[in-house]
C-alpha cells in the first residue's frame, strides 16, 4: 500500500541529520507493515496532483496553527475534502488532526488552558488507557459532522477522532520517541512553552509509551480502508 506523507511543517533543521524529517519518522515508526511511502511537503507548495495520487495519506504535525491563513491550508483542506469524496483513507497527526477536523467544519482554537507537552495518558474506546507524548496547545474544541471522539482525557476532550473508514486522526504524537523529544525540548522548548511543563516532561522520560499500539491501528485503518476503497472501484468496472 502506498502512503502520501503531507508535510505540513519540517524537524528543527539542526535535528535533521540525527532524526531527519518528519516523513522519515513516520517511515520509521510504520515500518515493517508493508507500506511504501513518498513525501509531499505541502508547507512548501508541493502538492500531490490529486486523492489518488496514493492509497492513502499522512498529514504530519506542524508549528503552525490552522487558523493561520497560510497559502498552503486551503488547498490542503481541499485535499482532505477530495479523499473523502474519493474514498482515499487519511491519517492525521496532531496538527494533522486538527486539519482534518476544521475541514469537516469543526472550531480549531489555541486552548486557553495552555500546553500538553510530554507524556499523556488518553481513555480510548471508552476503557483502554495510553500513554502517548504530546506536544502542542491549539485544540479541536467541536466535534466534526460524520465523526466520533474516539479519546480523550480531562485536559484534550477531543484527543481522537474516527471519521467511518475515511479517516483517523489523533492529537498526541505517537512517532515521538524519547531521544528526540528530549532534543526537541532543548531546541524548541524553552521561550515558547512554560518550564514547569518542560521540567515535568523531562521528568517523565523513561516511562512507557503505547506508540506501537497506535502504530498497529493507524496501519489497520490504512490497509482495512485502502481495501474497502479498492472494493469498491471494482464495483464501478
Amino acid at each position: 500500500m502506498h502512503i502520501g506523507v503531507l508535510l505540513t511543517g519540517h524537524v528543527a533543521g539542526s535535528l535533521i541529520p540525527t532524526y531527519g524529517d518528519y516523513d522519515a519518522m513516520f517511515e520509521s515508526f510504520l515500518g515493517g507493515r508493508g507500506f511504501t511511502f513518498s513525501s509531499y511537503p505541502v508547507v512548501d507548495m508541493v502538492f500531490p496532483e490529486g486523492p489518488s495520487a496514493a492509497d492513502g495519506w499522512l498529514i504530519t504535525g506542524s508549528r503552525h496553527g490552522v487558523y493561520e491563513g497560510h497559502p498552503w491550508i486551503a488547498p490542503l483542506e481541499r485535499l482532505v475534502r477530495a479523499a473523502f469524496i474519493a474514498g482515499v483513507p487519511v491519517v492525521g497527526i496532531c496538527f494533522g488532526h486538527q486539519l482534518v477536523a476544521r475541514s469537516c467544519g469543526a472550531r480549531v482554537e489555541k486552548f486557553r488552558g495552555g500546553w500538553a507537552v510530554g507524556r499523556q495518558i488518553y481513555e480510548f474506546d471508552g476503557n483502554v488507557r495510553l500513554a502517548l507524548n504530546a506536544w502542542h496547545q491549539d485544540q479541536v474544541v467541536s466535534v466534526p459532522d460524520g465523526a466520533e471522539v474516539i479519546a480523550r482525557n480531562p485536559f484534550c476532550r477531543i484527543a481522537a477522532l474516527a471519521y467511518g473508514d475515511r479517516a483517523l486522526t489523533i492529537q498526541a504524537h505517537p512517532e515521538f520517541h524519547e531521544p528526540y523529544l528530549k532534543d526537541l525540548i532543548a531546541v524548541r522548548g524553552r521561550g515558547t512553552v512554560p518550564d514547569r511543563l518542560l521540567d515535568d516532561a523531562l521528568d517523565g522520560l523513561g516511562q512507557p509509551v503505547d506508540s506501537p499500539a497506535l502504530a498497529d491501528r493507524m496501519a489497520a485503518f490504512l490497509i482495512k480502508s485502502g481495501q474497502c476503497h479498492a472494493g469498491r472501484n471494482r464495483k464501478l468496472i
